[in-house]
């Protein structure tokens, strides 16, 4: 038998796999980029972070550690209950759209992790900035830590075999109408599962027509998590502060 899924993000996202395939990811990386980002943000002591697209909550997790109040938000219902088992008076975690306007105003809304561009309509990607803008206060920041998809494509790997907790993943990437895209197969107790990830290939150029197009100012850019300058042919992450 094989299960197959059509719309990606909300499918792939609630499944346990994705989490087994992802596991390796560097939490001591993340941490030191949290760390780098809110020092360059000069964020205000317990200040007001909207995590979006926050899956599990690791990121939220550890920004609530160094004393900021983090508000996780995923479209994932599985990965926001996993992580309220973690919630307390200063982190809290909500199934929501980013597509949609959250409600409330911070000091900074972090979009992290190549967190954007799933979406089939550009409208869509317009509305997420445009709903990022009105969740920021006055003096807030809003941040999208993208893949650098130029270096990506260079670079791409069409076929790879990964095994974690015992699942085979057999994974073929690919360019597709200006998407990045991956499937990925695997057998799990005797069910065969197809999976694809597509993400739209955004380069900085493409962000900025769309913050104009949302009337967001870009601030600064940054291509790595140490916050080095963003070099379009060797930064593997392309990293954008705006209002």
């Amino acid at each position: 038998m094989t299960k197959q899924t059509t719309k990606w993000f909300t499918s792939w996202f609630n499944t346990p796999f994705y989490h087994t395939l992802y596991k390796d990811r560097d939490t001591t990386e993340a941490e030191v980029f949290m760390n780098n980002l809110t020092n360059y943000l000069n964020l205000p002591e317990n200040g007001q972070i909207l995590d979006l697209a926050c899956g599990k909550g690791r990121h939220s997790k550890y920004l609530n550690s160094i004393g900021y109040n983090v508000t996780g938000a995923d479209l994932s219902e599985n990965s926001i209950a996993f992580a309220k088992q973690f919630e307390n008076s200063s982190l809290h975690f909500k199934v929501h759209d980013m597509c949609q306007p959250f409600g409330e105003t911070f000091d900074a809304v972090f979009n992290l992790f190549t967190s954007f561009g799933y979406f089939d309509f550009d409208e869509d990607n317009l509305n997420t900035l445009k709903a990022i803008k009105s969740n920021l206060n006055e003096s807030g920041f809003g941040v999208i830590d993208f893949m650098n998809s130029d270096f990506v494509i260079d670079n791409l790997v069409p076929e790879e075999v990964k095994t974690v907790d015992d699942i085979t993943f057999y994974l073929k990437r690919f360019v597709d109408n200006g998407y990045i895209v991956k499937d990925i197969s695997f057998t799990h107790e005797g069910e065969n599962y197809n999976f694809q990830e597509r993400v739209r290939g955004f380069s900085l150029k493409d962000f900025e027509a769309l913050f104009e197009a949302a009337d967001i100012f870009l601030l600064d850019t940054f291509g790595d998590y140490k916050l080095n300058k963003f070099d379009v042919k060797q930064s593997e992450r392309l990293i954008m502060i705006f209002k």
